[in-house]
């Protein structure tokens, strides 16, 4: 919907209406959160999350929460010149989230990054790299569009590495190519695992933050100026604006989970005694994203086991990947082959390690955030 005022709206009615649910919600959750306690042995929800992660969620919150603030002047200056780009001049100050969709799809840029050429693209992007999707024997794609079809694109890993499904449908803008990429990095990983290793290391794994190490990393691809200049044939000067258009996406939710784990930190720490802290849940990533988010929205906007920390460790961790690739391979490391040399490697071993053993192996701190710093222009 092009029109600001036409999606906000329909986002005021779709938010109303979600509200209705939060009774349930938490219903749920409360009966969720009584059997886990009672199967793990563990009440603290903190505890019992850092214990299967391995990690400290606190310790890894105050490391991002640092990150977040010095990247603030960078994603002041992205945010203030992409609202006004995909917003236009109806937008207040501070927008709603209603709004967000529109953004990520980079919606006014859709005439260059159409959805009859999604697949086309992407498939050649990785090509460059080693991989031959459309020839992989362990890769099922459905990349079809049909009209009941859901247009979010998933992986489902059914017995990896032998069937491993890939499911995209383009609707038109450039996140049509961005999720491709990314589900690519986890259907690659799945697939391309030794399949000599145990169920366990083939397909289960204590959290998400290792695969989501390597769909990040082919996602990131779409945020290099070059990318934009060879598959779209566009000049040095709109490749680098298109790009930066992906960075301030970047730094947008890489702000917003960061606020969001810091939010949920709280809400579990205080489940039981206080139900709800929605105000905390609109303060916090209001401050951080710069878009009004409604407190109303706090309970269906919350994943199961802190999968925010997942997603927050993946974005360090392949930020140091690249920085690795780029010292081994080069700054074409994108389009070059030794880069999915190096990544099948890693591949091989399944959901054995875990993204902090992934760090070590690379040469970085496990909290060394200066790779995704500079990734963000900071």
């Amino acid at each position: 919907m092009p029109g600001y005022g036409d999606r906000e709206g329909l986002g005021t009615l779709y938010g109303d209406a979600s509200a209705e649910f939060n009774d349930e919600r938490f219903e749920l959750l409360s009966a969720r959160e009584e059997l886990d306690a009672e199967l793990s042995g563990e009440a603290d929800p903190v505890v019992r999350n850092e214990e299967e992660k391995g990690i400290s969620l606190r310790e890894l919150s105050a490391v991002l929460g640092e990150t977040s603030t010095a990247a603030s002047d960078v994603y002041r200056r992205l945010s203030s010149r992409w609202f006004d780009k995909l917003l236009g001049d109806e937008r207040p100050e501070t927008p709603t989230s209603y709004h967000v969709g529109w953004m990520r799809r980079l919606s006014p840029l859709a005439a260059t990054y159409t959805k009859e050429r999604a697949t086309e693209v992407c498939l050649e992007t990785l090509r460059a790299l080693g991989f031959d999707l459309d020839q992989e024997p362990n890769i099922k794609l459905d990349l079809d569009d049909r009209p009941q079809k859901s247009p979010r694109a998933c992986v489902i890993a059914a017995d990896p590495p032998k069937v491993v499904h890939l499911i995209t449908r383009a609707q038109g803008g450039l996140h049509d190519y961005q999720a491709f990429l990314h589900e690519a990095g986890h259907a690659l990983h799945y697939a391309g695992c030794d399949p000599e290793l145990p169920y366990t290391f083939r397909n289960l794994s204590r959290d998400h933050a290792l695969t989501e190490i390597y769909s990040y990393i082919f996602e990131a691809i779409s945020r290099e100026p070059g990318w934009h200049q060879q598959y779209f044939s566009l000049s040095d000067e709109q490749a680098a604006e298109n790009a930066d258009a992906t960075l301030f996406l970047e730094a947008l939710l890489f702000r917003r989970y960061t606020a969001k784990l810091q939010f949920e930190l709280e809400f579990w720490s205080n489940f039981g005694q206080n139900g709800g802290l929605p105000e905390i849940y609109r303060d916090r990533l209001t401050s951080a994203t710069g878009i009004a988010y409604r407190p109303d929205a706090y309970l269906a906007d919350m994943d199961a086991g802190f999968y925010s920390a997942d997603y927050l460790r993946a974005w360090i961790r392949s930020a140091q990947l690249r920085e690795w690739l780029k010292s081994e391979v080069g700054e074409d490391w994108w389009r070059d082959r030794k880069t999915g040399d190096h990544l099948r490697a890693l591949f091989t071993e399944g959901t054995r390690p875990t993204s902090e053993e992934i760090a070590g192996r690379l040469g970085f701190d496990p909290h060394d955030t200066k790779p995704l710093l500079s990734e963000l222009g900071a």
